[in-house]
């Protein structure tokens, strides 16, 4: 499922969805934006905003550009094609809400909410913003070469994890669940449906705890806050409470010039302790 010279297929055309013409679209879960064998869910998040601005253009409703995608995440999708249902909620001036459901061989499998407006592109009249250099140092680990299992994005765009922020990878267990990252995409330019995947690039940061494994997404909202700028996106996620089976998890994305572009907050399962932890 790579380009024809094998390098993989570009973030912008694999997030693309075909119109069948009558609010439905058809896609392909490819396993280059995929976490072995699981459709990653910041990419299905990004496809999902994807459909809900290709209806509502469809429809002849002016430009717009999503501002919130929030989304239950009912079972996991196999790698292959896949069917979106959109029904247009609501038609605004200021927002417009679009439902997009994910469907495969007949089953519901992702249940989206996409609101749609404009996003701001003024500088903020007051932000916050976690202080972290604009580009990875020297020292970043590249994420294929520091992630259990594989990971199938690194063929799609660049990722860089912060050593101090990744106790697991020494053996640790007691480390706060917290985490540092830089992303950008490899055969395109960062623009705010690559936020949506930025915002859940990480690997779960439960693994600071000695919880590896597969952590699966229960709901995840994203909220788009302007256009990034070109280069590096900058990531940090951290959890506010990991309690029993589940766990939170609350993702900040700063573009190259220091503006807040993404906000997004998951609810997951986590694995169990390792033995001992």
């Amino acid at each position: 499922m790579s380009g024809t010279d094998g390098t993989a297929v570009s973030f912008d055309t694999a997030s693309a969805a075909r119109s069948l013409g009558d609010g439905t679209f058809t896609a392909v879960l490819r396993a280059e934006w995929a976490i072995g064998s699981h459709p990653h869910g910041g990419f299905l998040l990004a496809l999902l905003a994807k459909a809900a601005i290709a209806a509502l253009h469809e429809r002849g409703e002016p430009h717009a550009e999503p501002l919130v995608v929030s989304a239950e995440f009912l079972h996991a999708p196999a790698l292959g094609p896949v069917l979106l249902r959109t029904d247009v909620r609501k038609v605004g001036r200021r927002a417009t809400v679009v439902e997009v459901r994910l469907e495969q061989r007949g089953r519901s499998c992702v249940e989206a909410r996409v609101t749609t407006g404009r996003l701001p592109m003024r500088r903020p009249e007051w932000t916050d913003v976690p202080a972290m250099a604009a580009e990875p140092p020297p020292g970043a680990l590249a994420m294929a070469e520091s992630t259990e299992g594989p990971f199938n994005l690194a063929k799609g765009c660049e990722v860089r994890l912060d050593p101090a922020t990744a106790g697991y990878l020494a053996g640790r267990t007691d480390e706060p669940p917290r985490m540092r990252l830089w992303v950008r995409p490899r055969h395109s330019l960062v623009d705010p449906y690559f936020t949506l995947l930025a915002s859940d690039v990480n690997p779960p940061v439960v693994m600071n705890l000695g919880r590896i494994g597969w952590a699966p997404t229960v709901q995840l909202t994203a909220l788009l806050r302007t256009r990034p700028a070109p280069g590096w996106l900058r990531v940090v996620v951290e959890s506010r409470s990991v309690h029993e089976s589940w766990f939170d998890s609350d993702a900040t994305v700063v573009d190259s010039q220091g503006r807040l572009v993404c906000q997004a907050r998951q609810l997951g399962l986590a694995p169990a302790p390792a033995p001992g932890g």
